[in-house]
């Protein structure tokens, strides 16, 4: 577990990096140019830094070992760290039709040259790489805070491809598509935000996170295992915890019971990558020989 989390970090360091040479590529020459569009952009790309630390941040605390006053770790804070760049995506959703909004009204055009579409298109591009990586990362990690922040990532490109659409359109005698295109771009980010903020509360409220059912018939397969019931699942992507009721003879041997409850708990893990945790509370089904009689007479 502190393996994931050391390289979650690493990855977020990686990206906290890149974010910070794109932001202040975009500041550095937008202010020798003059182009206030570039620079505005530019400090919007320092705002993903903020995304990256709280990331950090949140895995830092998550990957603590359990504790006294956290018996079941600390796992929840990166959830929480998710759900605090959801609401930043969602403010970066609000800003850039907010900012469409004020170019529509004021009728202002922004400030940018030939080379400084060269300068967006190259920051755009790297943010892209960035956030494939990201996203790849966080799906081989099962990392819910890298892959929202690979989201939020994502929205410095929606964010840029706004600018240069709107210098387009004024260019062309539209200047209603910037704003058109602007609100699509926030419906996009919002969405995404939303999404973030969904899988995360599933989390935090302890939805079920693995069908009944399905756990039931994999475990039934496995020798000495005669029923199973009130299986619970929680928990987050990369940390699914179990606890159920497994039914064994009543004649078997503690030993016995215990070695059976020890494969149901490593089939689990195999067959689920997400399950941390399997609590198993063993109970008895007819003994052997009352089980052969009942089917004998049945």
């Amino acid at each position: 577990m502190l393996e994931r989390f050391t390289k979650i970090q690493r990855v977020l360091v990686y990206v906290l990096f890149l974010n910070l040479a794109v932001s202040f590529a975009k500041i550095i020459y937008g202010t020798l140019t003059g182009a206030l569009s570039m620079v505005a952009d530019g400090y919007h790309s320092l705002f993903d830094g903020v995304s990256n630390i709280v990331g950090l941040a949140g895995s830092f605390i998550a990957s603590r070992p359990p504790d006294s006053g956290h018996p079941y770790g600390h796992q929840k804070y990166e959830t929480v760290a998710s759900i605090f760049i959801a609401i930043l995506l969602l403010y970066v959703g609000f800003e850039i039709f907010h900012s469409a909004l004020d170019r529509f009204l004021v009728k202002s055009t922004p400030e940018v040259t030939n080379v400084s579409y060269l300068v967006m298109f190259g920051t755009m591009f790297i943010n892209y790489l960035v956030t494939r990586y990201e996203h790849r990362q966080g799906v081989s990690l099962r990392s819910q805070v890298l892959i929202a922040d690979s989201m939020h990532t994502k929205s410095d490109i929606y964010v840029s491809l706004s600018v240069i659409v709107s210098l387009v359109a004024i260019g062309l005698g539209f200047p209603i598509m910037d704003l058109l295109v602007a609100l699509v771009i926030a419906f996009l980010i919002f969405r995404a935000g939303y999404e973030i903020m969904k899988e995360s509360s599933r989390s935090l409220l302890d939805v079920s996170r693995i069908e009944e059912k399905e756990i039931c018939e994999l475990i039934m397969g496995i020798e000495g295992v005669k029923g199973c019931h009130n299986i619970r699942t929680r928990g987050s992507m990369g940390d699914i915890k179990v606890d159920m009721h497994l039914l064994v003879q009543s004649d078997m041997s503690i030993e016995d019971a215990h070695l059976i409850s020890q494969r149901v708990s490593e089939k689990l893990k195999s067959e689920y990558k997400d399950i941390s945790d399997v609590v198993i509370h063993l109970g008895s089904s007819l003994p052997h020989s009352q089980e052969s009689h009942s089917k004998k007479i049945s």
